[in-house]
């Protein structure tokens, strides 16, 4: 963020937020600190924004994390963050141990047959793919045309997202079904709580973090919202470029606080 920028609302909350004596910075992953690409195993990090995540870690009273969509380990692979940064993959339910209770056999046959429903949807229409977790399965429509897309995705709702015991999380040209609850604004609770932080500042891009925008109520806390979209955050910003801006300057910020 330019010297400028920081005259404005958003950077008159980010001086706020890093006066404080105990802060969160965290972020989505894809449309945030990486861009957004065809093939999701391509998505690798803006620099800035993995360079000024592992700084946020390292500084007095500060903890950093990704709160992504993807599987836990994909996104340690991809995002090359680890310990100090707090890595949550699964839209808030895996944590570095795992999920809370291990899926139950009722489950783990459930998810069988939604990925099976999904490899059936991507052979009928070109340009979709099938992305597996270990609690969930995705539905990507982004490289297909408009219609086989919108056709893929009718398909999905109307088949294994009715089914009992799935959970739909809608996204951008993505559908995700899992077996389990997930929600980001959760996992943000539990972050707060665990290192007791003051006020957290988070940034998304998708239909997901909503449920992260929604757990933003405390004095200090800073949603930005990435991209276009209706949205609960006060803040928006236009893309990773500017996430990486954005937590540049608030890292600074924060070292500036720390100091004196």
């Amino acid at each position: 963020m330019s010297p400028t920028a920081r005259a404005t609302p958003l950077g008159d909350a980010l001086v706020e937020f890093a006066s404080l004596d105990r802060v969160l910075i965290a972020s989505d992953y894809d449309g945030c600190v990486a861009p957004i690409v065809s093939r999701p195993e391509d998505a690798v990090p803006d620099p800035a924004s993995a360079a000024a995540l592992a700084a946020a870690a390292d500084l007095p009273g500060t903890w950093a994390a990704l709160v992504s969509g993807r599987a836990r380990a994909d996104l340690a692979t991809l995002s090359g963050l680890g310990d100090p940064v707090t890595l949550v993959g699964s839209h808030g339910a895996e944590f570095e141990s795992g999920f809370d209770e291990p899926l139950t056999g009722e489950q783990t046959t459930l998810l069988a047959a939604v990925v099976a429903e999904f490899e059936s949807i991507t052979t009928r229409f070109p340009g979709t793919s099938v992305e597996t977790k270990p609690a969930s399965t995705t539905l990507h429509v982004r490289n297909a045309s408009d219609d086989d897309a919108r056709a893929a995705l009718t398909l999905a709702v109307e088949g294994p997202a009715s089914w009992a015991g799935v959970h739909v999380t809608h996204g951008k040209s993505v559908i995700e079904l899992a077996v389990i609850e997930t929600s980001k604004g959760h996992a943000l609770d539990r972050l707060r709580d665990r290192v007791h932080a003051q006020a957290v500042l988070y940034l998304g891009d998708d239909i997901t973090d909503e449920k992260a925008f929604a757990h933003l109520n405390l004095p200090g806390d800073v949603g930005v919202k990435v991209g276009d979209g209706a949205t609960a955050a006060k803040f928006r910003i236009t893309g990773p470029d500017e996430v990486a801006q954005v937590l540049t300057a608030a890292v600074e910020l924060r070292a500036s606080a720390t100091r004196s």
